[in-house]
């Protein structure tokens, strides 16, 4: 994404580079380290392919994580955060923290 295109809202920018669902929970993933798209799939469930690979193009189009390729049969691609990608770890660690206080707090 060009900078030129992004909001002026800095919270804003955070959102769309990590506006749906999915795009947090592939952060999530990659947090532990680099993933396979299957590993990637299969941790996230619900999710098709078309929709998970549309993701991860967006996000390795804005910098959050790299695509590599291997030359093998049948081809090999993996997942990993950029530095970029892994400073997102207080936003996501922020959000494991307040998910969880309100979850205590729903069985008060």
């Amino acid at each position: 994404m060009d900078v030129k295109d992004l909001p002026a809202c800095p919270v804003e920018t955070t959102l769309t580079l990590i506006s749906s669902k999915w795009k947090v929970l592939i952060l999530r993933d990659l947090m532990t380290g680099t993933k396979r798209f299957g590993e990637l799939k299969k941790s996230l469930g619900q999710v098709s392919q078309k929709v998970l690979t549309a993701q991860l193009r967006e996000m390795e189009e804005d910098g959050l994580l790299t695509r590599t390729v291997y030359p093998e049969v049948p081809p090999r691609v993996e997942y990993t955060l950029t530095g970029l990608g892994d400073s997102l770890k207080p936003i996501l660690d922020a959000m494991w923290v307040w998910g969880e206080a309100y979850q205590t707090g729903l069985t008060k």
